[in-house]
């Protein structure tokens, strides 16, 4: 049960994340967390620099979906003007959000990574569909009340498989 936790592959942030490298691996599709994997939590839209990041994925032919637990007026605000499809309340970890956006793609389960900061919701949620999970460092050093209460969690599974030779990267 704990291997649900724990991600396929962690990097400091989505800009470590490479269209050459998921290529490589036969990836053509993102599912993304967007407040604290993205952009800080509290960010309206998008740095130029991760409009970069996507134009760089769109024309490498990697799809990029949005998969957020927030209401649908943060995650549209926030990717109507880049172009991208998005998936609001999804309820993460529930599985059914997931398979949504695999469905709006067209592509294989194998064919996608699910990139997120958070274990509790973006890497259980991925891992329990047998994706490829990628976990990022947060983008902001705080949260709303709810994520508050995962982080402490997450910090106990963390240090458990840390004890346990199960990770070996540094927060």
């Amino acid at each position: 049960m704990l291997k649900l936790f724990l991600p396929n592959e962690h990097v400091k942030n989505v800009f470590h994340i490479t269209p050459q490298e998921l290529k490589q691996r036969g990836i053509k599709g993102i599912i993304t967390d967007l407040d604290n994997t993205l952009v800080e939590w509290d960010r309206p839209d998008a740095t130029p620099e991760l409009i970069e990041w996507f134009k760089e994925m769109k024309a490498h032919g990697i799809q990029v979906t949005i998969v957020s637990n927030n209401a649908e007026k943060r995650v549209k605000f926030f990717s109507d003007p880049l172009e991208l499809p998005f998936v609001f309340k999804a309820r993460k970890p529930l599985r059914r959000s997931f398979r949504r956006a695999l469905k709006a793609m067209n592509l294989k389960k194998e064919e996608v990574v699910v990139v997120g900061d958070q274990l509790l919701t973006d890497v259980l949620g991925g891992n329990r569909l047998g994706v490829y999970t990628i976990l990022v460092v947060p983008v902001a050093q705080t949260d709303g009340f709810i994520t508050k209460f995962n982080r402490r969690m997450e910090r106990r599974i963390l240090a458990f498989m840390k004890r346990k030779g199960m990770i070996n990267w540094e927060d």
